[in-house]
């Protein structure tokens, strides 16, 4: 098996790097839909299941990503901040992947990362009663959005909404890493949205899109789809991958101030060659590499249906 060697970040000085292989071809033809709708049959791709490592270094938990005191290596990344949200079952996929090498990239940059990965932490989903402390604004009928927006003003949301709006609250930059399911992200993802970009947190009536309460900071979906890039062009079956990222990006990333990068799309990992997987890692390391560089797109209908 053909391997890439990517640094750990954190290592203990003279440790050896760990590699991560490239998953062998699948050979699994595309599932219904777009090519296949998600990459459920994306090769494992071993990656260990616990890092420790002293001062300095990664600790992966069960739930999550902490990296503490990065190492400073450029002036212009000391301080950056990077919340990635994590939507795969499996921590072996190709997914898994592209998380470990964001994680260890923006690590060795001086950024400090912090990873929510939802089915690890078994992320609740569904926004119910359950994400309300006390007594509701409105007993006699429940209105999540109302609710919520009552709750965050006096302080009564769950701690797990809490928890996460302080990482989104503290990160300079959102990385959402997941695979494409049904034209859409994971349930448990738009979940995630749902649930902690509240209405007086993340957004407010007077204050949306470039007015929103999350300016000042990034966002970068990068994920993986079960069909080939053909299939996602603007006169293919499928349309052009643009007019699928006009909910994600500009419905609750812009809506809520925040600045979109151009997405990093990964198609059909599960079908391409290992040389090719070789090369999709590759390509997100590199880019990681610049990232800080990027100019956000003009996140506009012109640039989704032009």
């Amino acid at each position: 098996m053909v391997s890439q060697a990517v640094t750990a970040a954190g290592a203990r000085p003279g440790a050896q790097p760990e590699p991560i292989p490239i998953p062998p071809r699948a050979g699994a033809a595309p599932g219904p839909g777009a090519g296949g709708p998600r990459d459920r049959r994306e090769a494992p791709l071993p990656v260990p299941p616990r890092i420790c490592s002293g001062r300095g270094g990664a600790v992966l938990r069960q739930h999550q990503i902490i990296h503490r005191d990065a190492p400073q290596r450029s002036p212009a990344m000391a301080g950056k901040k990077v919340l990635i949200v994590y939507a795969h079952q499996e921590p072996k996929s190709f997914n898994g992947a592209l998380l470990k090498i964001a994680v260890e990239e923006l690590t060795k940059q001086g950024c400090s990362v912090t990873v929510s990965d939802l089915y690890a932490m078994q992320f609740e989903p569904r926004a119910t009663r359950n994400d309300i402390v006390g007594h509701l604004h409105n007993s006699e009928a429940f209105n999540y959005g109302v609710e919520t927006w009552e709750a965050y003003k006096r302080g009564g949301l769950s701690k797990d909404l809490v928890e996460e709006q302080k990482k989104v609250q503290e990160a300079d930059l959102l990385i959402f890493q997941f695979p494409l399911f049904w034209f859409n992200m994971p349930a448990i993802l738009k979940g995630w949205m749902d649930r902690v970009l509240v209405q007086g947190f993340a957004y407010d009536l007077s204050k949306a899109y470039d007015g929103g309460l999350l300016q000042d900071k990034l966002s970068l979906f990068s994920f993986t789809t079960g069909g080939g890039q053909e299939m996602y062009s603007k006169g293919s079956i499928s349309g052009d991958i643009r007019y699928i990222l006009w909910p994600m990006q500009h419905g609750i990333m812009h809506f809520c101030g925040v600045k979109v990068l151009e997405p990093h799309i990964c198609y059909a990992p599960e079908n391409v060659s290992e040389e090719k997987r070789k090369e999709m890692l590759a390509a997100w390391t590199q880019r990681l590499k610049n990232l800080w560089k990027e100019e956000p797109i003009d996140c506009s209908p012109d640039w989704y249906f032009k």
